[in-house]
């Protein structure tokens, strides 16, 4: 079965939204772990120790298989929740979103406040260029030159990607292929009595 494409952003950015006087900054971050979670959220609340509230999501993972959202005294679910929500719409993994508000003196309500929130985080990540993860095999391929038609033959199907090439006597190439692509190609290999050497596989 086909997998739901996941991407992530490389670069910091920035949103803002403003409702009946409240001020929400958002500060969108990409993060590899929870370690630079808690690095990113203690400079922003040094940064904005005079605000209220500094609520945040986060999703981390290839898969974007752990998340976490926390309202910090907001109440229940108004807050982390549509954070982590426009995150996952934006379909992006190991990012990082928090938004200080400053409060304006006039309750929003649960709803105002969901809106409010996911709309600033949103605003801090629909500029932000995001790159796909791609789960990919990376693999080699040694044999004698006068193979080379033989071995271009196999591989022509398959959506490979050819990395690196050294070309002598006996020839060796590097190849890149998606992982969901590899089960076929490492098929057709095997019935062409062709060796191949597994470099990475994520």
């Amino acid at each position: 079965m086909e997998e739901n494409p996941i991407y992530k952003i490389n670069s910091e950015s920035e949103g803002f939204f403003k409702d009946r006087g409240s001020k929400f900054y958002a500060f969108a971050y990409p993060v590899q772990n929870e370690s630079e979670v808690a690095e990113r959220v203690g400079e922003l609340k040094k940064r904005f120790h005079d605000a209220r509230h500094h609520c945040y999501a986060y999703r981390l993972g290839k898969l974007g298989e752990s998340s976490y959202a926390t309202d910090d005294g907001e109440p229940s679910h108004s807050a982390g929740t549509p954070i982590l929500s426009a995150i996952r719409s934006f379909e992006l993994t190991f990012t990082l979103v928090v938004v200080v508000r400053y409060f304006g003196g006039t309750k929003l309500g649960v709803r105002g406040l969901i809106e409010a929130y996911r709309t600033a985080a949103e605003e801090a990540l629909k500029e932000n260029p995001k790159e796909e993860i791609i789960p990919k095999v990376i693999f080699s391929l040694t044999f004698p030159y006068d193979k080379t038609s033989d071995i271009n033959r196999v591989l022509h199907p398959h959506p490979t990607k050819l990395l690196k090439a050294d070309y002598t006597d006996i020839c060796k190439q590097t190849f890149f292929i998606r992982k969901n692509d590899y089960p076929p190609l490492a098929h057709a290999l095997k019935q062409a009595n062709i060796h191949w050497d597994l470099i990475e596989e994520d």
